[in-house]
């Protein structure tokens, strides 16, 4: 079967950071002046010559944004089911490595869980695991996303890559979506973050999503975990992956997240530092590409950020949001994924959004919408 790799081969890191650093601002007034633009337009939107023009760029992915998806904001909340892992990546803090309790939520103990979300007001949950195949399974997903569905509208997944059986068998149980992401599209570099694991294996991991869409899963999340890599670079490759999908599986919705890498136990520090101004116009850019392209913003980032982005291009934000197994109420002191930076509430969540002029959404989709009739 064809897959994105297909089309990954045909371009270079180095020549496509090299364009992009080339860029003049002629390039970026020509993008601007667009009202639909390809990828082209996108890498001049990402390059350090756009940055000048990054006001202009913030109304236009405001009017776009307000255009397609009204001013709301979806809701959800991760809920960490295990953090146990068999992968050594240098940048997590579930990696074999950071000798730490290890912990996987029973079905008493998701329940638990799951009280404390619902009255928090969410309806709409991403589970999130460690990959270790042989306790967090396809088995253990299965049984797990049974207990959950009568508690959520939409149920979310962001697991270890599966193959396309085991989608398969996640859409007929309900899962709306499956978020996965490359981490760093540099293939020499992502083997010096991820030494040991299936998840060392790079193309793998870079044909995961091509198996969730031929899998009919409704939406497809990606991104990259920007601090790897050079972030400009590692965005065009993910803009080039979003833009083959969403051509091959075009029935298929898609969305981005930005996590920028945050500290962890035993990780390592950034090797590319993102500032707020340079997140900001990634976020841009992405917009400005593509209209019905859904924008996600993690509690990664911190309270002041978020409030002021809520405008300009975000479609949907997590909430008092716990990256550890059992974080909400079962075990709160197990091993964090990452540091949170916006420890805010739902409900305080809530409140910022409406004093921007904006709805917060915690319901959209319901699985009646995809019975077949």
């Amino acid at each position: 079967m064809k897959t994105f790799k297909s089309v990954f081969d045909n371009y270079d890191w180095e020549t496509i950071k090299t364009k992009i650093y080339s860029t003049t601002s002629s390039q970026v007034v020509i993008a601007l002046a667009k009202t639909k633009r390809n990828l082209d337009d996108f890498l001049a939107l990402i390059s350090p010559a756009g940055q000048p023009y990054l006001e202009q760029m913030a109304q236009i992915a405001h009017e776009l944004t307000k255009k397609r998806f009204g001013k709301t904001i979806q809701m959800y909340a991760p809920l960490y089911l295990s953090n146990e892992c068999q992968n050594i990546c240098t940048y997590c803090g579930f990696s074999l490595d950071n000798k730490i309790k290890r912990k996987t939520l029973t079905g008493n103990e998701i329940t638990l869980e799951i009280e404390v979300l619902k009255k928090a007001g969410f309806d709409h949950v991403l589970l999130v695991t460690g990959e270790a195949n042989h306790t967090v399974n396809i088995d253990y997903f299965l049984k797990a996303i049974t207990q959950i569905k009568n508690d959520f509208s939409t149920i979310s997944m962001e697991v270890q890559p599966l193959s396309i059986e085991e989608y398969e068998q996640l859409h007929d149980a309900g899962i709306y979506s499956i978020l996965v992401y490359q981490e760093t599209y540099h293939r020499d570099v992502y083997k010096q973050y991820h030494t040991k694991g299936k998840k060392s294996n790079f193309d793998f991991r870079l044909e995961t999503p091509d198996r969730v869409g031929t899998a009919g899963i409704h939406k497809i999340g990606l991104g990259v975990l920007l601090g790897l890599e050079d972030w400009r670079t590692d965005s065009f490759f993910n803009a080039l992956h979003l833009d083959y999908l969403q051509k091959t599986y075009w029935q298929t919705k898609y969305s981005v997240s930005f996590p920028r890498l945050r500290p962890a136990e035993g990780v390592i520090e950034p090797n590319f530092i993102m500032d707020d101004t340079d997140l900001t116009q990634l976020i841009c850019a992405y917009r400005l590409w593509n209209e019905d392209l859904e924008i996600s913003l993690s509690t990664r980032e911190n309270q002041k950020f978020r409030d002021n982005i809520i405008p300009i291009g975000i479609t949907s934000m997590s909430a008092g949001s716990k990256t550890n197994p059992g974080g909400y109420v079962v075990d709160p002191q197990s091993l964090e994924q990452f540091e949170i930076s916006d420890e805010r509430s739902a409900s305080e969540i809530a409140k910022v959004i409406s004093s921007r002029g904006y709805e917060s959404v915690w319901k959209d989709w319901d699985k009646i919408y995809s019975l077949k009739v």
